[in-house]
């Protein structure tokens, strides 16, 4: 089983918190097409298996015409796909174009909505409205769509306990089979980042973010939803099978500018620079730097993306990190199951960052 991801970067408007690889160019669409397509041509069964999950994330793949997306997944192959999934911004949405992803093969969606807040939808650059949020889901279900994901974000400038609450109130009513759900994070060089550092906007204080978190995960998994991983929550049989494939090794091909793949121990990554992208793939080479991971990485990244998941890790032996596991036991941090995999708490996962870095080895 393998995965396959295409980047489409193109944005209408970008939002003032992300750091992803984008582009306000769309003149470039019809070009940057061609290369994606070629390159799928070029590197599809590299993994040597069949192509399991494939999804369709950017950027904003909705500002594409469905021809092209079409396109795309006709030129991957769907024979053996199981989940096809594509990222849309609700401002895109029309009952027609939900309609020609159904019949282009996509069978998921995730849908950005963020908030349900106009306000605070404004405050991070997002371009749709509450309205549009609610109507882009009806409209995915209406044509037919029954697993939809949706992404929330919480911990924004100026938003209060009682609009988390009702977010999550009004994300239940939608009755979506899946949800992520992000803390807010101030990158390096993003406009949010800049407002923050310029005094115009204060960051929720920590306290507040963890008991953000808490009511999430708490209502969610009332609701039946299960928090298989530390952003995630899935009803019953909807985890999401692409992304599941970065936490556990899984190999998957990326395909795109600045897209990434791992294939047996072989990281690599495509430039974050539409031009070089472009005129390498018209040349005949997919130009990407990579990296061959050591014992010692594969090790550390067991542990970094294995405690993100309700599964946890299962650490081989000698363990050399076998005093701090007791300890993070008995803080109530992480907990050790009948199988003897190691699987943070609730109260493990607001410090998981500190939890991960003592558990790796140097």
């Amino acid at each position: 089983m393998a995965g396959l991801y295409v980047h489409i970067p193109f944005c209408k408007k970008r939002c003032l918190y992300c750091d992803f690889f984008s582009t306000t160019l769309l003149a470039r669409r019809e070009e940057y097409l061609e290369a994606v397509l070629k390159e799928i041509r070029l590197r599809k069964e590299e993994t040597g298996e069949p192509i399991r999950t494939i999804y369709i994330g950017g950027g904003t793949p909705s500002v594409m015409q469905t021809e092209a997306i079409a396109q795309i997944v006709q030129a991957i192959g769907t024979a053996q796909a199981e989940e096809i999934t594509m990222e849309l911004n609700p401002g895109d949405a029309t009952p027609e174009y939900m309609q020609a992803l159904r019949a282009a093969g996509v069978n998921r969606l995730s849908i950005g909505i963020q908030s349900f807040q106009d306000e605070l939808l404004q405050r991070i650059g997002r371009r749709h409205n509450t309205a549009q949020a609610i109507e882009a889901v009806q409209m995915a279900q209406n044509a037919g769509f029954d697993n939809i994901s949706i992404d929330l974000m919480y911990a924004l400038p100026t938003q209060t306990m009682a609009q988390w609450q009702a977010d999550i109130r009004t994300a239940l009513a939608l009755n979506v089979q899946h949800i992520s759900s992000y803390g807010l994070m101030y990158e390096e060089g993003t406009a949010l980042t800049k407002q923050l550092e310029n005094g115009e906007i204060e960051a929720i204080d920590e306290d507040t973010e963890n008991t953000m978190y808490d009511y999430l995960c708490e209502h969610l998994q009332t609701a039946g939803f299960v928090h298989y991983e530390v952003s995630n929550f899935a009803l019953p049989g909807y985890e999401a099978k692409h992304n599941s494939s970065y936490w556990d090794g899984t190999p998957y091909i990326g395909i795109g500018a600045g897209a990434h793949s791992y294939i047996g121990r072989v990281r690599s990554w495509n430039p974050n620079d539409l031009e070089a992208y472009i005129r390498g793939i018209e040349q005949g080479s997919c130009i990407r730097e990579s990296e061959t991971l050591t014992d010692k990485d594969v090790y550390n990244e067991r542990i970094m993306l294995g405690l993100r998941t309700n599964r946890g890790i299962d650490l081989p032996t000698p363990i050399q990190s076998r005093t701090v596991i007791e300890r993070l036991i008995q803080k109530g941090q992480v907990r050790e199951t009948a199988e003897g995999r190691i699987v943070a708490t609730q109260k493990g996962l607001h410090i998981l960052n500190r939890i991960i870095e003592q558990l790796m080895t140097d």
